[in-house]
C-alpha cells in the first residue's frame, strides 16, 4: 500500500515539511474564547493567489505549532478551509488542504466510536479523550476549485472530523462534559507558556 497520499491520491514520496510551508509565513494561532473560533466560517467564493498564499501560511504555521491539522479560523481568517499533514493508524501519511469541507454523515450501523486523546492548537497544552468515529469522508474543493473527496480512518479520521468541526464553529471542548472541559482548561493554564515557548523557538529558528 502507498505510504503517502497527497490530496487523497497516492504518491511515491512527498517532502517533509510539505513544499507549501517553504513559501509561507508564520501566523498567530487563535485561542479558545476568540469569537472567530466559535461561529461558522464563511464559504470560500474566490479562488486565486490570495487563497494559495493563505494555504502556504497555514501549512507553515501548522508545522511550527506541531499540529496535524489547522483550520483557517485558527489563524483568524473567517473562511471554510483547513490543511493537514497527518498519519492514520497504519502509519500512512496524508497531506493536503480542503476548501468548503462537508463531513458525510455515517450510518450508526456502519461506524465505530473511538474514545481517544485529542488536542488542539487553539487549546494549547490540553489533551482529552473525545469519542469520534473511526472513519470519516469529507467532500469539498481544492484551491483551484476542483472537487475533492478525502477519506480517512483511525487518527486521520479524527483529524478530518476535528478540522471540519472548526469550520463549523466548534472546538473539541464543546464535545466534553462540563467537568472534562474544566480539566482541559486547567491543563491549558499549566502548559500554555511551555507550548508558546516551543512555538517561538521554532519560529526564531526558521527566521535565523
Amino acid at each position: 500500500m502507498p505510504r503517502v497520499f497527497v490530496q487523497g491520491s497516492p504518491v511515491d514520496s512527498y517532502p517533509r515539511p510539505a513544499p507549501e510551508a517553504r513559501r509561507g509565513s508564520v501566523r498567530r494561532v487563535t485561542e479558545v474564547g476568540e469569537e472567530v473560533l466559535h461561529r461558522p466560517s464563511r464559504d470560500v467564493t474566490e479562488f486565486g493567489p490570495d487563497l494559495a498564499a493563505l494555504i502556504d501560511d497555514m501549512f507553515l504555521t501548522m508545522y511550527v505549532a506541531e499540529g496535524a491539522g489547522l483550520a483557517a479560523n485558527q489563524v483568524g481568517v473567517d473562511l471554510r478551509l483547513f490543511v493537514y499533514d497527518c498519519p492514520d493508524d497504519e502509519g500512512v501519511r496524508h497531506v493536503g488542504h480542503i476548501v468548503n469541507p462537508v463531513l458525510d454523515p455515517l450510518a450508526p450501523a456502519g461506524r465505530r466510536l473511538l474514545d481517544e486523546g485529542e488536542g488542539c492548537l487553539s487549546v494549547p497544552g490540553a489533551v482529552m479523550d473525545v469519542p469520534r468515529p473511526d472513519r470519516a469522508v469529507v467532500r469539498g474543493l481544492d484551491k483551484d476549485a476542483n472537487a475533492l473527496v478525502i477519506e480517512g480512518t483511525g487518527y486521520f479520521a479524527r483529524c478530518l472530523a476535528h478540522e471540519t468541526d472548526h469550520v463549523n464553529g466548534q472546538v473539541y471542548l464543546d464535545r466534553l462534559s462540563k467537568r472534562d472541559r474544566k480539566e482541559a482548561l486547567r491543563q491549558v493554564a499549566d502548559r500554555r507558556d511551555e507550548v508558546f515557548a516551543r512555538r517561538a523557538a521554532k519560529t526564531a529558528a526558521l527566521s535565523g
